[in-house]
């Protein structure tokens, strides 16, 4: 009996072991930026341990994690390549490349050249979406090509700032992309197995910001932000069900939208941040709940935790902020000057904010103020890709390498 307990127990170590290293999409698991698995250490140290670092390629893509394996999805020159390495000791187990040459807009000079979409890892098999909209499905273990949906003769990337940037979601057996530029989109449904279109929704071509899976007066829909407006598409049947108009001179509608109860809260770097009610009595309707002019959010996501938003603003070039979720209210907010973008992961007790000039800033989670904890430097160009946490070590992806670290 002892035996079996024994093994018991074993199995149950392996099991949480494997859970843990899970961040398997954009944003995470719930794509809701929760790192739950990370393992706050009981002081935290003046320097981290680097564990390795590799040189993988550029792009703003962020690594996923499933188990022991990470997923990284950059370029080089007109290359796209997808690599599969191993977390622990960062060897590359396998890497796949494909010619993507992406017309960059002009007006986008300073940004990379992607890929900006984060990839997608689900039983067994990992989805990528490429700065030119290419679509591929690979066997997670070998890489092998399973199926793949190629756009890019179809849209014009160059209409756009930064190209195909969404990441794709799945739900209920379907992978969902949204393709497009600024002329026209189509949202698609495919069998995630095979690849054969469930449905097609055509509008307004994406923004850049990646959508949620949410259910709305009993509805299972998908909410995204195209280049006009927010929207809400049945998950059955391809359908709008709804739209809201969130307009913006140059299309820059990037963040991800948050559920807090039944409203969602969105934002963006000329429209503030605002929340909005959908509802449906014999029609869908949306109205505006509350709106914050003085919270911007520009490239950063927030988090959100009971009913308190925590994030990046862009204004006074950088502000972290606390804002009351039901009233929209500030909270808090610091002097400025924080960064031009940041990375925003809410691990349990801390919030980590990861800014495009590559610092870790470690701070309390509290709505009585900003309080930090620890800052380290974590790289020496750029880091516009989301950090992955788990047990006592965080992933970086900068301008052309990946890193693990320890909190040891």
């Amino acid at each position: 009996m002892r035996k079996v307990k024994s093994i018991a127990a074993m199995i149950l170590v392996v099991a949480c072991s494997a859970s843990a290293q899970e961040w398997n999409q954009w944003r995470g698991p719930n794509r809701d930026g929760v790192a739950a698995a990370f393992s706050p250490p009981k002081a935290w140290p003046k320097t981290l341990t680097k564990k390795w670092k590799v040189t993988v390629g550029s792009g703003y893509s962020s690594p996923v994690v499933s188990g022991s394996r990470i997923y990284v999805h950059t370029s080089k020159e007109d290359q796209e390549t997808v690599s599969s390495l191993d977390l622990n000791t960062g060897k590359i187990l396998w890497s796949k490349s494909y010619p993507a040459a992406f017309a960059k807009n002009e007006y986008a000079a300073k940004m990379d050249g992607g890929p900006f979409s984060t990839p997608l890892v689900d039983r067994g098999k990992l989805y990528t979406l490429g700065v030119t909209a290419i679509l591929t499905c690979f066997d997670a273990r070998d890489g092998r090509v399973l199926w793949r949906k190629d756009f890019s003769k179809q849209i014009d990337t160059s209409k756009l700032f930064c190209g195909t940037a969404m990441s794709p979601i799945i739900d209920n057996g379907s992978l969902i992309v949204h393709v497009g530029d600024d002329r026209r989109g189509w949202m698609i449904a495919y069998d995630a197995e095979t690849g054969k279109e469930r449905w097609t929704w055509e509008g307004e071509g994406p923004g850049y910001a990646s959508p949620l899976v949410v259910e709305l007066e009993g509805e299972r829909q998908i909410v995204t932000l195209t280049d006009k407006s927010v929207i809400g598409i049945s998950l059955s049947s391809g359908n709008l069900l709804w739209k809201f108009a969130h307009t913006d001179e140059w299309n820059e509608n990037i963040v991800t939208p948050v559920l807090h109860g039944k409203t969602l809260i969105i934002s963006g770097v000329r429209q503030g941040t605002r929340a909005i009610r959908v509802t449906k009595d014999k029609e869908w309707s949306v109205v505006e709940v509350w709106r914050n002019q003085k919270v911007a959010m520009y490239m950063s996501s927030p988090v959100i935790d009971g009913d308190f938003l925590y994030g990046l603003s862009n204004i006074r070039k950088g502000q972290f902020f606390c804002l009351d979720a039901r009233t929209g209210e500030s909270v808090w907010m610091t002097e400025g000057r924080e960064g031009a973008s940041a990375s925003v992961i809410d691990a349990r007790k801390v919030l980590f904010f990861l800014t495009s000039e590559a610092e870790l800033i470690v701070a309390a989670k509290s709505a009585k103020g900003f309080t930090q904890v620890a800052r380290y430097t974590v790289a020496d160009s750029p880091t516009y890709a989301h950090p992955i946490f788990s047990g006592n070590r965080v992933l970086i992806k900068d301008a052309s390498s990946l890193a693990l670290w320890s909190f040891e």
